[in-house]
């Protein structure tokens, strides 16, 4: 796998833009990732949903639930789905609408220095196997593009939002992530 600099898209993933990003703050290193879980229905797996969410086309009246977030306006800069595939919807040197209040190592705001890496899964149902590789194919070629993002500098929302929220939740496999980084048990 491979991020074009210039076009800030990886190489492997499919990409749907999104309107929800913009750019970075003026001279903003990125320097983070941040793991994220999603759902949608909660705790449904497929479908056009995640797609229709990060693209303001998500019609509420297809699911009781989507009333309830009609009218977000977020993104990640890549989602990895059950069966591997990854989509991109935010350039990587853009900055996507992922993480909200958030604070990292003291620093707000983190979706102005992070990169917002989706896992179609939910907090207490196991991620599927086929999502790891891809997800640490695609940490390692963002680590290339982007020197700054240092093995220590991957984090799940929870950890940066733990007050609103879980994700990517005790399902998700951190060992497992780590050894496929080469890190060991991290």
């Amino acid at each position: 796998m491979h991020v074009d600099l210039t076009t800030g898209l990886l190489d492997a993933a499919r990409y749907r833009a999104s309107p929800n990003c913009d750019d970075r703050p003026t001279g903003m290193a990125v320097d983070l990732i941040v793991i994220h879980g999603i759902s949608l229905p909660p705790d449904d797996f497929g479908g056009p949903w995640i797609d229709a969410l990060f693209t303001n086309t998500l019609d509420p009246s297809a699911h009781p639930y989507f009333q309830t977030i009609a009218g977000l306006q977020v993104s990640a800069h890549l989602l990895i789905r059950r069966d591997g595939e990854l989509v991109q919807y935010a350039p990587f040197h853009r900055r996507a609408w992922h993480a909200g209040e958030s604070v990292y190592a003291g620093r707000r705001r983190c979706n102005d220095f992070s990169i917002g890496i989706e896992l179609e899964g939910a907090d207490q149902t196991p991620y599927d196997d086929r999502q790891y590789p891809p997800l640490a194919a695609a940490i390692l070629a963002l680590r290339q593009a982007y020197p700054a993002i240092t093995p220590d500098r991957l984090t799940g929302h929870a950890d940066i939002a733990p007050e609103r929220k879980t994700d990517p939740g005790p399902a998700f496999d951190w060992i497992r992530l780590h050894r496929l980084l080469g890190e060991g048990a991290g």
